[in-house]
């Protein structure tokens, strides 16, 4: 149990400081840094592959083309959170970000009702419903949809559903989605230097380094999470998801100076209201109810 909540908790921390990393990369475009993720990712997950010596899932997994398909969509998914966040950071959204993964949670309640037939609880939807009277704050006094935070919640919340359904665990499924979308991306790179273009047709050899570390820093959060998820309660770990955003928003006003001020911060309470409503109405249940 020990053991676990410090795997999830490190998992979460490095996410939450995710945006120190993706600054170093701001001289490459969101697409070619996703693109060198996807390819350093895959090198990465071999390597643990090969120590290991988890091979056998390989054979199976494709003679089954309904798994494929699932994991391709997962993947594409998974590439598509990337985009947005990695441009998010780049582009002074830190808050915009911290505000999709503080949405997260209700986000998978919503899924769970559509997709799973779940039920969710009173108490449950009336968080959801105070979330989003947030949201609609934040559209209405920003004059438009907070599009940043909605696309990486859902993105990131379709993923989780697609990977909840799958039968791969975490290093093989993640070994899977890079391995299906890697020799893509490893095409568009190809094409990208061919054409005098990206990080490699300049010869940016510190850039590049950064690119190529994308990799180990991709997975191995995904696999301290995997690790810590088989180890504690899914109510210790929905309350210790929350450090990520947390991160993000003190990493968003303090390091990188965005603005959050004036009627912003009402919409951001608002979505806090719903999660402190979330969490302790579970943590109630969980620690009271058989």
């Amino acid at each position: 149990m020990q053991i676990g909540v410090v795997y999830a908790a490190l998992a979460y921390t490095l996410w939450g400081l995710f945006p120190l990393f993706f600054k170093q990369l701001a001289g490459a475009g969101a697409l070619e840094v996703v693109l060198h993720r996807l390819v350093w990712s895959l090198v990465f997950v071999l390597l643990v592959l090969a120590v290991l010596r988890r091979w056998a899932w390989l054979r199976a997994v494709f003679r089954t083309p309904r798994v494929v398909a699932t994991f391709a969509l997962s993947a594409t998914l998974l590439a598509s959170n990337w985009l947005v966040y990695i441009w998010a950071v780049n582009n002074d959204h830190v808050l915009d970000a911290s505000l999709g993964y503080f949405i997260l949670p209700l986000v998978n309640v919503a899924l769970g009702y559509v997709f799973l037939h779940e039920r969710p609880r009173r108490v449950q939807w009336l968080a959801f419903a105070i979330a989003c009277t947030g949201v609609l704050w934040l559209t209405v006094q920003g004059g438009r949809l907070p599009w940043v935070a909605l696309t990486l919640a859902l993105t990131f919340g379709l993923y989780g559903l697609l990977r909840k359904l799958a039968p791969l665990g975490a290093l093989e499924g993640l070994s899977l989605e890079t391995l299906l979308l890697a020799p893509l991306a490893a095409l568009a790179l190809g094409w990208m230097t061919w054409q005098g273009q990206g990080v490699m047709a300049r010869h940016d050899t510190a850039l590049l380094a950064w690119l190529m570390a994308a990799g180990p820093v991709t997975a191995i959060p995904l696999l301290l999470f995997a690790a810590g998820a088989r180890r504690i309660p899914l109510s210790m770990m929905g309350i210790l998801q929350y450090i990520a955003p947390s991160i993000l928003v003190l990493l968003g006003v303090w390091l990188y100076g965005e603005p959050f001020a004036g009627p912003r911060v009402l919409g951001f309470v608002l979505i806090w209201t719903a999660l402190a409503l979330y969490t302790v109405e579970g943590w109630w249940r969980a620690r009271f109810r058989p």
